[in-house]
């Protein structure tokens, strides 16, 4: 399995400004923003060329969301916020780049990362679940923190069923600092590779 990830670990660095945003739950941002997780999950929008996989933004903001929040779907969710609408203004306030790529066949690999994800089993399952013919894609994220983070206007552009947003204008990322220094975040790294190889192995 892992002999077909891609690492871009070595040029994980942001650019000085970013415009684009990936949508995520709320929950799961704040567990990026606090490296507690550098996970993400994807079915879809990501494609192979030349024997690699690759996905449309390496770079990105994290858009928080929270009308489809659901605690079943979180370990913890005390602190959850859901609500019907999503808030005419968001903040987002940090930013990740895509280390590694890595294309998840098993239920077995997820179970062997089960404390590297705030995600609970009903949600995990769901991934698996839906379209199951198309490929599961397990996204290691360098998460960084902006220092000077400001609020937008959520505009009806950036709603509906949709990965990425284009931002109205971009968000300057100087002076952004990473949740996990390089030395924690390679170590997390390897253990997740590591944890998979195992999990394919056996």
């Amino acid at each position: 399995m892992l002999d077909e990830c891609r690492s871009a670990a070595e040029t994980a660095a942001l650019p000085a400004a970013l415009q684009v945003a990936l949508k995520e739950w709320d929950a799961v941002c704040r567990a990026l923003a606090d490296g507690r997780q550098m996970l993400l999950l994807r079915k879809g929008g990501i494609y192979e060329a030349a024997g690699e996989f690759e996905l449309e933004h390496r770079r990105f903001l994290l858009f928080p969301t929270f009308v489809h929040q659901n605690p079943r779907m979180l370990k913890n969710s005390q602190s959850l916020q859901t609500t019907a609408v999503e808030p005419s203004q968001v903040c987002p306030s940090a930013a990740a780049c895509v280390t590694d790529i890595i294309p998840v066949t098993n239920r077995a690999a997820m179970d062997a990362l089960d404390d590297q994800h705030v995600w609970a089993a009903p949600l995990i399952d769901m991934r698996f679940n839906y379209k199951p013919r198309n490929p599961l894609y397990l996204l290691l994220v360098r998460v960084y923190r902006l220092a000077r983070p400001r609020m937008i206007e959520n505009t009806p552009e950036y709603a509906g069923c949709k990965s990425w947003v284009k931002l109205e204008q971009s968000v300057t990322t100087a002076a952004a600092l990473p949740v996990l220094d390089e030395s924690r975040y390679q170590e997390r790294r390897r253990l997740i590779l590591d944890r998979l190889n195992g999990a394919a192995i056996a």
